[in-house]
């Protein structure tokens, strides 16, 4: 259906994704209705439909970008290095991008559930990318000798949980700040995978 001639498409589409991935991050997908966004945005419920065909597209598109933009930045963020200096380089990245974006890193991980299967399999091949990337590293540190781990799937699968955690516990302003936590999580993640330099 096309947007009416002059619509602000340019500003109410983005207002509509923001107002959806607050709720959803606030009260859950199943739990807000498309009705809910539009009085979050000031606009008539059957506006929404101008921008997006229905509930689960909004839901998949604010994951799909989110792990898009995750996989552009870490890619501009990565360099060549030895597996160590790249794990650390990983590991403050994970954290710093993470904490800037809780409301998105919820969504992303707490509502795969309410996903239909088609749109559930797209953002795993994303996640898997991302994963990837990470054992990628690891997989080079045990070449290299830097790293005693006996299966870097398994050990991509924990140091992602214990990176992604930190979004659950952490709040600005308390005893430490995200950089102290992205400190002390890479001197654990180094110890994790038994760095031996």
């Amino acid at each position: 259906m096309a947007r009416k001639t002059g619509s602000h498409a340019e500003i109410t589409g983005p207002r509509i994704r923001a107002a959806a991935a607050r709720l959803f991050a606030r009260h859950g997908f199943a739990a807000v209705s498309m009705r809910r966004i539009a009085a979050e945005v000031g606009v008539q419920a059957g506006a929404l439909y101008l921008y997006t065909p229905d509930k689960q597209t909004l839901l998949f598109e604010l994951m799909r970008d989110h792990l898009e933009d995750l996989l552009a930045a870490w890619a501009a963020a990565d360099a060549p290095g030895p597996p160590d200096a790249r794990l650390a380089r990983f590991v403050r990245f994970h954290i710093g991008f993470h904490l800037a974006r809780p409301d998105d890193v919820f969504i992303a991980y707490m509502e795969l559930r309410n996903l239909e299967p088609g749109n559930f399999a797209a953002i795993e091949a994303l996640r898997r990318r991302y994963e990837d990337a990470l054992e990628a590293i690891l997989r080079a540190g045990r070449e290299a000798g830097l790293f005693a781990i006996p299966d870097t799937k398994l050990a991509t699968m924990a140091l992602i949980a214990m990176l992604t955690g930190v979004n659950t516990w952490y709040r600005e302003g308390g005893r430490l700040s995200g950089d102290d936590v992205a400190e002390i999580y890479t001197d654990m993640a180094l110890k994790a995978v038994g760095r031996t330099g």
